[in-house]
């Protein structure tokens, strides 16, 4: 059975809507930005979030204002904000790794990562996320689901009974995944894509939008269609070190 790694303490829905302070998001892409917004969801609800900004490695972006948020500067700044929790914001399908990249980079305890639900979000008392994961609008974690340490969850995605989703995947908008799943470490699942009862996704993975998964996909491996097949090696090998914030 493939578990997160533990990367930090997992906690409930409730514990994270709890928390609160000064919050800088790293990266100011599309995920970015969604994150941003869930914040400020958050915000009109009572939490205690006080989000200063992004951080980015673009130097083109600095000093702009994105959808009301500041871009403050790079990572370089991190040393100067010791109070500050933060969320990695980025993983695009193209780079989907990013994530475990830059939080290897970065080296901060798990204590220092927020754990972002928008208010929508509907997530069960039995369900625990690690430290970093960001769980978009309209999700739904229905009982005993398990997510890991800086997950990212887009928006209408449906995590059913006892799945687990370990550290750094990216679930992309609508998918649904159904009982028992599990999903590697860093493997990507694209947007409106459909995994059957049980079934394996492995580490680094990539399955394709749209596709319907009815037979366990092997790590690093490209899989898409319906039902979904094999198409190539993800050619993704483990990142190590820092990377760009994008």
């Amino acid at each position: 059975m493939m578990m997160p790694n533990g990367t930090g303490a997992a906690m409930n829905a409730s514990d994270a809507a709890r928390r609160g302070g000064d919050l800088v998001l790293i990266g100011s892409g599309g995920f970015g930005r969604e994150t941003a917004q869930a914040v400020h969801a958050l915000s009109r609800c009572g939490a205690g979030w006080r989000l200063l900004g992004f951080l980015d490695d673009d130097p083109a972006r600095h000093g702009l204002t994105i959808d009301g948020t500041p871009v403050l500067g790079g990572r370089d700044l991190i040393g100067d904000l010791p109070n500050a929790s933060f969320a990695v914001c980025t993983g695009r399908p193209g780079d989907y790794v990013s994530r475990l990249r830059i939080v290897a980079g970065l080296g901060l305890p798990a204590e220092r990562y927020a754990t972002i639900v928008h208010p929508s979000a509907a997530v069960s008392a039995s369900s625990s996320l690690g430290p970093g994961s960001v769980l978009l609008a309209h999700t739904a974690l229905t009982a005993a689901v398990t997510v890991g340490a800086h997950v990212a969850v887009m928006p209408h995605v449906t995590l059913t009974h006892d799945v687990v989703v370990g550290d750094f995947a990216t679930i992309a908008s609508g998918v649904c995944l159904g009982g028992g799943v599990q999903v590697g470490k860093a493997a990507y699942l694209g947007a409106g894509a459909l995994i059957g009862e049980n079934r394996t996704v492995g580490a680094f993975s990539l399955v394709g939008m749209g596709a319907v998964v009815t037979h366990d996909v092997p790590p690093r491996e490209v899989w898409a269609g319906v039902p979904a097949r094999r198409l190539r090696a993800a050619g993704i090998p483990e990142p190590v070190g820092a990377g760009e914030a994008r």
